[in-house]
């Protein structure tokens, strides 16, 4: 299957896309789109700033500037910013400049102030390119 490159967008624009619940991708994500995940995802993902809805599963590291978290994660977060909701479900490490965390949520790992540094963990995972690249199949 032959692929395009992405387009580049010009300076200061910010795009969106959405996973639906239906969707599950094995591989690693990297876009530097925000990103609403409600689907299941097995690989590290890496983007702008991600938002993770209540039933979506994510199992790998997830490196961002901001991530919302909501669902189950099995894997390290490094990020800028992370709300942990109180439906979320934590398997790892966070790694963080700002934290907050609802009462109800779930953690089984350390927690890692930055310092307005980058952490270790966030420069351990894939950087993003400046071209997303997700190929969908339906048979």
């Amino acid at each position: 299957m032959a692929r395009t490159p992405a387009a580049p967008r010009p300076a200061g624009t910010s795009t969106f896309s959405m996973l639906g619940a239906d969707t599950v991708i094995t591989g690693n994500i990297e876009a530097t789109a925000d990103l609403h995940i409600d689907g299941r995802i097995d690989g590290d993902i890496a983007c702008n700033a991600l938002v993770q809805g209540e039933e979506s599963q994510i199992t790998g590291g997830i490196r961002a500037e901001t991530v919302r978290v909501a669902g189950l994660v099995r894997g390290t977060i490094a990020a800028r910013e992370v709300v942990i909701l109180r439906t979320a479900r934590i398997e790892g490490d966070v790694a963080y400049d700002t934290l907050t965390i609802e009462q109800g949520a779930r953690l089984e790992g350390h927690l890692s102030p930055n310092g307005g540094q980058t952490p270790p963990a966030m420069a351990q995972l894939p950087k993003a390119s400046s071209e997303a690249e997700l190929v969908l199949a339906s048979e």
